[in-house]
């Protein structure tokens, strides 16, 4: 039995080990992940590169709804998640409760770490913009291309980072300290979908449907991720 292979948002990643050991024990098929931003992977997917099922932002597998690129009756939304602050373990977590406590620990933040593409770093941008501290914060922030942002804590590049909780998590000697208040932000949703072009089909459809399970679920909520 051929592999499946799966193209995914770094948001799940530190679920998928998990999910994918479950699912080959159940069902006997191996799966086989290659893991980037949503907007990396979209491009990934218009210059043609295979995959059975992709896992992205609700918004970027919309966009390859409307290209034809995955099949419609095999959309389904798995899970969503929030944006959150993580600091080195050990160290004192800011308040960041409210909108005037959150925007005083990030302006007397010594950096803050986020990325330049993904769900996190969009909101962030964004947020920062809206609290009217942008200026105060990018002069002194870490912005990554993409990856892990709570990684530059562990080499002192930042006190803050900045991303998804599910994605805080996966980086070990780091706390979150928790989300940024839910009134300033719209939780992103991670949704699924078998590629048109697969010739793994019925395997796929069968990993889709592993997904969408309460074993599945309780997997994605340990990894920070609310099913």
């Amino acid at each position: 039995m051929a592999a499946i292979r799966v193209l995914a948002t770094l948001a799940v990643k530190g679920a998928f080990a998990e999910l994918a050991a479950r699912f080959q024990a159940a069902d006997g098929a191996q799966v086989e992940a290659d893991f980037a931003p949503t907007l990396a992977l979209l491009v990934r997917l218009r210059r043609g590169e295979a995959a059975d099922v992709v896992i992205l932002t609700r918004e970027g597998l919309s966009e390859m709804l409307a290209e034809h690129r995955v099949a419609a009756a095999s959309y389904v939304d798995l899970a969503r998640s929030w944006v959150g602050i993580a600091v080195k373990a050990g160290r004192t977590h800011p308040d960041i409760s409210s909108e005037a406590a959150l925007r005083t620990a990030l302006m007397q933040a010594r950096a803050v770490a986020y990325s330049r593409i993904g769900a996190s770093g969009i909101l962030f941008a964004e947020l920062i913009v809206r609290l009217g501290i942008a200026h105060v914060v990018n002069a002194h922030a870490v912005v990554i291309p993409q990856g892990l942002t709570a990684e530059r804590l562990l080499t002192g590049e930042a006190d803050l980072a900045v991303q998804q909780i599910s994605e805080l998590k996966q980086v070990a000697g780091v706390e979150i300290v928790g989300p940024i208040p839910r009134e300033l932000q719209v939780p992103a949703v991670f949704s699924a979908g078998c590629m048109m072009a697969t010739d793994n089909v019925v395997p796929a459809e069968q990993f889709l449907k592993f997904l969408r399970s309460g074993e599945a679920a309780a997997v994605l909520r340990e990894a920070g991720l609310e099913p």
